[in-house]
């Protein structure tokens, strides 16, 4: 939300006689004048009067340290009089853990009282805290952080002109850079830079990234990334490859002159190994956009609320950094078997709404590159059009994609012996491996030369792949099953020669293998032992790398 569109939205809800409004923000200052200037373009202009348990209203100290007293007085006042109550810094009284019930009964009676008034109460907080009982009297706003207009007057306010020393578009991407912090935040990271050098300059907007980079580690569940990977780190792909490079403008004013829309997101589906990961920093890479790693599993706290809250937090952190690319690494370990589970009340199924909720309906610049590994873990609604552009489905690479995984390892392990490896017979023999497992095989080869003190040779190499159990072997029924799940037309393949080497090479029809493995899980139903998959009728379609 804008600032301007924050304004217009709490104008309505105070002309619409909202009793009771809750906004959430850091900026307590930067709220306030933008809340007094809502009051002052009201007709008639309203008086805005400010409350805190230290300083009681500002205006006359009455209600110190008093909550219920400074309630009662707003409740009290003149029922004619225009006045709007801010009240700061409430959330602690309203937290689960220490729910104030007084509190609560007196905002439910406050509820009723001033909905028929010119009064409106709101509630000031850097947090959203809010208690059952108050959630259908309570409308709730989050204030934005400040946008690049903003910020570009914060700038030149701050910073006389003879010390702005950015050429070019330099100042345009400081003003990018800045994106996502507070107002104070800039602030105070600029006037490091003026104190220590007397003038801003390109270095700075690396200080600002830097800074950036510390408040986003301090939510604990986002981390940023600045990626190296580029679409030469991966071998094969060449289908997603594609897709990446027709979307690489996507993000431009130009795109947007075209008509084209925000590109939403990816969804990468397939085996363990074969480079998911790496593909979400490979995007980052090419698109030359910030990269935000979502821990989904930190997004639980153990504390009523905290849960979506930090979910909200996420959303607003992404929004205030766009364009950029949040990456939601192995949504299925997150969210799995969330349709049958009900022990953490609901939590689960709350979270996973407010991110499809915000993935469906966004506007803002956010690619979601989203990542797993067990297809029918996914609940349906997730692989639903709308929420991705795209699923695609990474296999377990061919010849000629081994070929690149095993050229691509060998260039970062051995540059100068690189010609002198056999690597048309290691990717022959290492037909089931995925690209984990051929590196792990060099790094295995490498091991046993260096314990006979010698350079490693092809041979080597060749020993460890024979002596590897690929996970395509150990977990054969399994895999089999997702080849066969993807090849129906339900997920995109990522590589442009359709996979039909290891496990496939054995499969002629896929759907006898569907059937197959269902008519084995339905056996092993009947003898209660655990289901290694369920049957393929109930599974939806994915991609994931």
């Amino acid at each position: 939300m804008k600032s301007h569109n924050f304004q217009e939205e709490l104008s309505l809800l105070i002309r619409a006689k909202c009793p009771i409004i809750y906004i959430v923000t850091w900026e307590e200052e930067r709220a306030e004048k933008a809340i007094a200037q809502v009051a002052q373009d009201c007709a008639p202009p309203r008086q805005t009067l400010y409350y805190d348990l230290v300083r009681g209203f500002e205006h006359n100290q009455e209600g110190k340290n008093n909550l219920l007293q400074a309630l009662q007085i707003v409740e009290n006042s003149d029922r004619q009089t225009a006045n709007i109550y801010v009240f700061r810094d409430l959330h602690r009284r309203l937290a689960a853990q220490r729910l104030d019930e007084i509190l609560v009964r007196q905002l439910r009676n406050l509820y009723r009282s001033l909905r028929n008034s010119r009064k409106t109460l709101i509630l000031l907080s850097p947090l959203l805290e809010m208690p059952s009982e108050l959630e259908e009297q309570v409308s709730v706003l989050y204030f934005p952080l400040p946008e690049t207009t903003e910020i570009r007057n914060i700038i030149e306010q701050m910073i006389p002109s003879e010390q702005l020393r950015l050429e070019g578009n330099s100042l345009e991407q400081l003003i990018k850079a800045c994106m996502g912090m507070t107002r104070d935040r800039i602030c105070h990271t600029l006037s490091k830079s003026i104190v220590q050098k007397h003038f801003l300059n390109e270095s700075d907007i690396d200080r600002v990234l830097v800074e950036k980079q510390k408040r986003i580690r301090q939510t604990e569940f986002l981390e940023f990334f600045t990626p190296n990977e580029t679409l030469d780190s991966i071998g094969g792909l060449d289908n997603f490859k594609l897709w990446l490079m027709q979307r690489q403008q996507a993000f431009s004013d130009e795109a947007r002159a075209f008509g084209l829309p925000n590109p939403r997101g990816v969804l990468l589906l397939g085996i363990q190994g074969t480079g998911k990961s790496l593909c979400a920093k490979a995007i980052a890479n090419l698109w030359r956009l910030p990269l935000l790693r979502l821990d989904v599993g930190r997004l639980f706290g153990s504390l009523v609320g905290q849960s979506e809250s930090r979910t909200r937090q996420t959303i607003q952190l992404a929004e205030a950094l766009a364009p950029c690319i949040l990456w939601i690494d192995e949504i299925d370990k997150a969210f799995g078997g969330i349709a049958n589970s009900m022990g953490d009340s609901g939590t689960s199924q709350r979270v996973l709404g407010t991110l499809l909720t915000w993935m469906q309906e966004k506007s803002s610049p956010v690619f979601v590159v989203a990542t797993a590994n067990n297809i029918h873990a996914l609940p349906p609604e997730l692989l639903r059009k709308g929420r991705f552009d795209e699923l695609f489905f990474i296999n377990l690479p061919t010849y000629e994609e081994r070929k690149e995984i095993f050229l691509l390892h060998l260039k970062r392990f051995r540059p100068v012996e690189l010609h002198s490896f056999d690597v048309e017979q290691m990717a022959e023999i290492s037909k089931e491996f995925s690209g984990a497992e051929i590196e792990q095989a060099i790094v295995e080869g490498m091991y046993r030369a260096f314990h006979e003190q010698r350079d490693v040779l092809t041979d080597d190499i060749l020993g460890a792949i024979r002596e590897t159990y690929p996970l395509a072997s150990t977990a054969r029924e399994q895999i089999s099953f997702m080849q066969a799940w993807a090849t129906q037309g339900r997920a995109r393949s990522a590589s442009k020669i359709e996979n039909t080497n290891g496990i496939a090479d054995k499969v002629t029809d896929i759907s006898a293998i569907s059937k197959t493995i269902g008519k084995s899980m339905e056996k092993s139903a009947t003898k209660h032992r655990p289901l290694p998959l369920p049957p393929l009728p109930q599974i939806k379609s994915s991609a994931d790398q």
